[in-house]
């Protein structure tokens, strides 16, 4: 077996981590598990899983602009599958640079939908995993990927 960096090991805890985030937040507001979704305010339960935040969390100069799309259908399936697919991705150590842009682009439309952040006139944490996010799409980010069982021989 080859020497393994702890580079390496940090940046596939990152990725798991980072991963982890985008499929609870998948999972939660699919089944409603209790945490930030309900079990009545599942996707699964017929609710839409953009109305709560998008309708009633918003603020900011882009508010209108949020609150109405808050509940399509489109944007309820878009951002769905964003997050089941940029978890997958990032968790299993494929398409890390589609993943990375697009939960970059995910975060910081987040962030723009609640100007200015709470905590901080300018930064909140969207903004964080944002630059990670693009970090890990610079960086060689794929050890301990599943793509060594599909590559040849």
């Amino acid at each position: 077996m080859k020497n393994i960096s702890k580079e390496k090991v940090v940046i596939f805890g990152i990725r798991l981590v980072l991963g982890f985030i985008f499929l609870w937040a998948f999972f939660d507001k699919l089944l409603g598990l209790g945490f930030a979704t309900t079990s009545d305010k599942a996707w699964i339960a017929g609710s839409s899983p953009t109305y709560g935040f998008l309708k009633l969390a918003t603020y900011g100069p882009l508010a209108n602009f949020y609150q109405s799309i808050a509940g399509n259908i489109f944007v309820d399936v878009t951002f769905m599958l964003g997050l089941l697919l940029i978890g997958l991705a990032l968790i299993l150590g494929i398409w890390i640079k589609p993943a990375g842009y697009g939960g970059s682009l995910l975060m910081l439309m987040m962030w723009s939908a609640r100007l200015p952040p709470e905590q901080n006139p300018v930064l909140d944490e969207h903004i964080v995993y944002a630059l990670v996010l693009i970090l890990l799409t610079l960086i060689k980010a794929d050890e301990f990927s599943i793509k060594r069982f599909w590559r040849k021989k």
